[in-house]
């Protein structure tokens, strides 16, 4: 290698040196300056602008909505923070306090039967009948019964049924049996609905309450004790109260559950908080689809509940609870002495129509 020729290496070698330190220098430079910018609270490229914005994300958080160029304007919410609310309010007392509450009303049943028994008809069985509800009153209390029934078990399963069911047959039969409960629950809702309406309609009159129903609720309908019948028509206070009990939250649970069956569509509950609220509540009304569809789950699930620890009470009552009781869903007639014991004044009110009509 000439002397020139090595002059030129030291010197193109000098140049890669000078360029490689200063692109290092610059590196280091900027790497200093974003960490001390990111201490500082600055975000780098300027992607919110200068500094980081706290308050958009504390927005973001509590479910502010955005900008999105699809048909769905709610993916515009980016986080929906009640549904942490929601899961842990249906994961926790919902859950908790509904077993609770059906496994109480049974515990109870069971301790009344052992204590009390079997409510007889003191008077022993006359022999005599009595027509107590025709076709078409049975009808509407069967079509309601039988839907009902399957729509508790179904619900049950929604909520505990992983729980309970899932562990004991597995997966796959608890899958078939989860998805076939999903429409059998949705379908039977119809006949339901129906049900309730034709009670209604049917027994309104009969259910009004009456200062009759006062002594009846004191002396508790003589299901303590022996040998006491307070008077009563054809419904007595404990029957009023089973019947204004599925009324009222059938029709409650009829109108959240229409909402769950058309998604987005019906929005009850800001419009309910807002009456509600005239009243001195301070109750949420500017409430998103989102929250309307959440708090529909919950009430329905709730009033599910707790029709479900009544119809219990009702069912162990007209069953094996009293003797003759079935008799009048059953066959729609009941014997004279079972009615005089439990309905005295309705047995008059029949027998003073019967010699009006003059027929026996």
């Amino acid at each position: 290698m000439t002397f020139s020729a090595f002059t030129k290496y030291l010197a193109c070698l000098a140049a890669v040196v000078t360029i490689v330190g200063g692109l290092g220098s610059m590196s280091g430079t900027t790497y200093i300056s974003t960490a001390s910018a990111q201490q500082a609270g600055k975000v780098p490229g300027n992607a919110l602008g200068a500094s980081s914005d706290t308050d958009f994300w504390r927005a973001v958080r509590q479910g502010e909505q955005g900008n999105v160029s699809i048909p769905d304007a709610r993916a515009g919410v980016l986080v929906q923070s009640e549904g942490e609310n929601w899961r842990a309010f249906r994961n926790g007392p919902l859950s908790v306090f509904g077993a609770w509450a059906l496994l109480g009303m049974v515990i109870l049943l069971c301790v009344f039967f052992i204590l009390r028994g079997r409510i007889k008809v003191e008077h022993g069985l006359s022999g005599k009948l009595i027509e107590r509800f025709n076709t078409v009153e049975r009808f509407a209390h069967w079509l309601t019964a039988t839907s009902f029934v399957v729509l508790a078990l179904t619900g049950l399963n929604v909520l505990y049924g992983r729980y309970a069911l899932l562990p004991l047959i597995g997966a796959d039969a608890f899958s078939v049996i989860t998805v076939a409960g999903k429409y059998m629950h949705n379908y039977l809702a119809f006949p339901f609905m129906v049900g309730v309406v034709m009670m209604f309609v049917l027994w309104v009159g009969h259910n009004i309450p009456s200062r009759t129903d006062l002594n009846w609720i004191a002396k508790a309908g003589g299901l303590f004790t022996k040998g006491v019948h307070p008077p009563a028509k054809k419904f007595n206070a404990g029957q009023k109260l089973i019947f204004w009990s599925v009324i009222i939250g059938g029709a409650s649970i009829s109108v959240s559950g229409v909402a769950l069956l058309f998604p987005f569509e019906i929005q009850m509950f800001g419009k309910t908080f807002a009456f509600i609220n005239i009243f001195g509540a301070s109750l949420p009304t500017q409430l998103t689809v989102m929250q309307e569809m959440q708090l529909s789950q919950l009430w329905h699930a709730v009033v599910g509940i707790g029709l479900i620890v009544v119809i219990i009470a009702h069912i162990y009552i007209g069953s094996i609870g009293m003797e003759g009781a079935f008799d009048a869903m059953g066959s729609g007639q009941v014997d004279e002495n079972w009615a005089k014991e439990h309905h005295s004044l309705w047995v008059e009110e029949v027998k003073a129509h019967q010699a009006s009509s003059g027929s026996d």
